[in-house]
């Protein structure tokens, strides 16, 4: 049952022939076998050798070839993870990060001459294709912007993910291009994901349909990048901001005490900019919003106001200023057992414009008729001397014709 074992131990070492190396550095694919020799060991029993592996284990030769032991820092046995094959070579049947680590074999043949092998073994894990989430579809000049989340999942070593406009490598400068990066390690399977966001203020007057990719570079040599697909966002050029404006309600920011004043600040463009306050020249420690609503108004909330539009590509700038007011009436208190004292007041000022209207047109009439009557006198006087005149005549006329009548008779 031996000679079975060593037999299937042989051709597995056949089988992995492949896999078997005598170098100083070792890379091998976690999960997969990997077999080390022994330079030096004799190719049969009796053997003098020993295994050792720098932490977290070592091997040790018991005697025998077929009790070699992998032994713990804590002293438990771990066969299942290596063995000693009967050539002297080390067999690791699905070697993991946890094997990572500097090999040591120290041989003697029979004539007593010592043989040494070191091997510093790596491991590596590709992962999966890297792929942008949360992709932009459209971006603004002169403006940061998110393009997308580049993220990779499932490799070892950590690597690292590296982003690419028009196909040429995008640099961080902390101004026009700014990647977030950050990196989680699963607790079980030690593999690493990495997460990298990148933000860019697109130039004004640049490609309308820029390209970006990101790409994976594993952290050992000799192995290819992985590449996402790319993605195309369109730039938009921003439109010129155009004269902010103030309105206030009540309209020229005069209100009774205890009224409420609701301020509006009016900046078309795209992206909405953001909106500031001002009274008398200082800001208000308020969040941004475009309306400002000054509830149950008092002395305090006189002043000047005015807002400033913050907008990326443009900068600030500061609207108008309007002025709110209270009104001072000074009226008092209604009296007890009497009428309210502003509808007294109202009342009293309609009883005295109505008299004073009804006095006038008293006054008016009086001197319409006097006119009249002094017109009508001035016509019948004339009339009057006329008739007169008619009369004398005719009393004239009367005497001449009675004395020829008095001479003519017998």
């Amino acid at each position: 049952m031996a000679a079975g074992a060593a037999a299937g131990a042989w051709v597995l070492v056949l089988s992995l022939w492949g896999a078997v190396v005598g170098g100083q550095n070792v890379t091998a694919q976690i999960g997969e076998p990997l077999v080390l020799n022994c330079k030096g060991a004799p190719k049969k029993p009796p053997q003098q050798l020993e295994w050792k592996l720098a932490p977290p284990f070592c091997l040790q030769n018991t005697g025998r070839t077929e009790a070699w032991k992998v032994l713990s820092p804590q002293g438990g046995p771990w066969d299942s993870v290596a063995h000693v094959l009967p050539n002297g070579s080390l067999l690791l049947p699905a070697i993991g990060i946890q094997d990572e680590g500097t090999f040591r074999c120290r041989a003697t043949n029979r004539n007593g001459k010592e043989t040494k092998s070191n091997y510093r073994v790596r491991v590596y894990q590709i992962p999966g294709k890297p792929e942008i989430v949360d992709p932009a579809s459209e971006l603004m000049a002169g403006i940061p912007s998110k393009v997308g989340t580049c993220v990779s999942k499932g490799g070892y070593p950590a690597g690292t993910l590296s982003w690419h406009l028009d196909g040429k490598p995008l640099v961080p400068d902390g101004k026009g291009v700014s990647v977030k990066e950050q990196t989680w390690r699963h607790p079980e399977t030690g593999l690493f994901t990495l997460q990298s966001e990148l933000m860019v203020t697109p130039a004004e007057g640049g490609a309308s349909r820029p390209t970006f990719s990101c790409s994976f570079s594993p952290g050992l040599p000799r192995r290819r990048a992985l590449h996402a697909a790319p993605i195309q966002p369109s730039v938009w050029e921003p439109e010129p901001l155009e004269e902010v404006q103030l309105v206030v309600e009540p309209e020229g920011g005069v209100v009774a005490p205890g009224g409420t004043v609701t301020l509006t600040c009016k900046a078309p463009a795209q992206p909405p900019p953001q909106i500031h306050w001002m009274k008398d020249g200082v800001p208000l420690s308020l969040s941004p919003s475009p309306v400002l609503i000054l509830p149950e108004v008092g002395p305090q909330d006189q002043g000047t106001y005015s807002c400033v539009a913050t907008h990326p590509s443009h900068g600030p700038q500061e609207s108008p200023t309007v002025s709110i007011s209270i009104i001072e009436t000074g009226e008092e208190g209604p009296a007890a057992g009497s009428v309210g004292g502003s509808g007294l007041g109202t009342l009293a000022l309609a009883l005295g414009i109505l008299g004073g209207l009804g006095t006038a047109a008293l006054l008016i009439g009086i001197i319409m008729w006097r006119r009249r009557r002094h017109q009508g006198e001035e016509r019948k006087a004339p009339e009057n001397q006329e008739e007169e005149e008619e009369r004398a005549e005719l009393n004239q006329s009367e005497e001449p014709e009675a004395g020829e009548s008095s001479t003519g008779g017998p």
